[in-house]
């Protein structure tokens, strides 16, 4: 929620900074923001630590920041709108504020955004992306693998399989099934993510082409269902 300050020349303005200030590092929280940016600009000059202490100190820190930022030597800027008029009534100082938040509004030494504004907007980007590829469904697919008879080395056809690596898929417990005529065929289970992983293609593409197709005949879907 958006904190609102008025009158910043005067000490009830200061005051009501130096309250919001108690028990915080900043404006915000504890690091500095554009919010500290904004009020510090509104501010005339460093409030007295006797009176506003928690308002001095935060003064004092932002100061800091921003001589190690702006290393030139500053002569000082004032804005006359802001000066407290001699002698107005109390009806008037009364129905200044919303002005005064206008002109303080318009203060704003850092127009384009920090590195870490930026290093903060790509983390949160990112962890959007990973929260996306997380919701992505995943399947557990059975899959017979023939050889091409009975003289294939079977443990040099599983070695070739299991050789396919690629994001979204992961290889799982396989064994052997007899199938006639001393022929035996591998049953292997993967599990795989339906966004980067299509199954026809995993066949097509990868285990009947060279060099795994010196070992698999051909490969069959047997079971394919959602987790």
């Amino acid at each position: 929620m958006a904190v609102t300050f008025s009158n910043l020349h005067t000490e009830a303005g200061l005051k009501s900074v130096n309250d919001h200030l108690s028990g915080k590092t900043y404006i915000s929280g504890d690091q500095l923001t554009k919010d500290d940016i904004k009020v510090y600009g509104a501010i005339l000059e460093q409030p007295s630590s006797d009176l506003y202490p928690n308002a001095s100190k935060w003064y004092q820190a932002v100061s800091a920041k921003l001589a190690s930022s702006f290393p030139g030597k500053a002569v000082g800027v004032r804005f006359g709108s802001q000066a407290a008029p001699a002698g107005a009534a109390p009806a008037k100082e009364a129905a200044k504020p919303a002005a005064d938040d206008d002109d303080n509004d318009d203060i704003d030494l850092f127009g384009e955004e920090t590195e870490e504004e930026k290093a903060a907007a790509e983390s949160r980007e990112a962890a959007k992306a990973s929260a996306k590829k997380k919701e992505s469904g995943k399947s557990s697919v059975l899959m017979d693998v023939k050889p091409w008879d009975d003289e294939t080395d079977m443990k040099k056809l599983e070695e070739a399989v299991r050789s396919v690596q690629m994001d979204g898929l992961l290889w799982g417990a396989s064994k052997l099934v007899p199938v006639g005529y001393g022929i035996k065929k591998m049953q292997i289970m993967l599990t795989i993510v339906d966004d980067l992983v299509s199954v026809d293609t995993l066949i097509e593409e990868r285990l009947t082409e060279e060099p795994i197709n010196e070992y698999v005949q051909s490969c069959d879907i047997v079971a394919f269902n959602k987790i």
